[in-house]
């Protein structure tokens, strides 16, 4: 049976959503994963919470929806906040998301 398969149509308790919530860098992160959605594929659901719909690295809207094939997180050791953290760590040494941290330091002047 493949990492997607589900056994007569249920999902078993290891293939069911899990919700986890983190704080990075000041912003609190809800991340939903789905190892198994509609029995062909995983997903990861990323939204930020406080302050809501805050920017990401990853994400301009605070809100990003990510398919991928099942057994991609578990493959990497099943640690979704790790993994989660350390696609935002990646993303936020792109110069994008550098500049946007500097001009929200400044302010706008006008």
């Amino acid at each position: 049976m493949g990492r997607c398969a589900r056994i007569r149509g249920v999902l078993t308790m290891e293939q069911q959503p899990q919700v986890y919530r983190f704080t990075w860098r000041g912003i609190e992160i809800e991340a939903t994963y789905s190892p198994v959605q509609w029995g062909v594929i995983a997903h990861l659901e990323i939204r930020s919470i406080e302050p809501p719909r805050a920017p990401l690295p990853i994400t301009e809207t605070g809100y990003l929806s990510h398919f991928h094939p099942c057994g991609t997180v578990e493959a990497n050791g099943g640690d979704v906040v790790a993994q989660v953290t350390a696609w935002l760590d990646e993303d936020a040494t792109k110069p994008a998301w550098r500049a946007y941290v500097a001009k929200s330091r400044q302010g706008e002047l006008f």
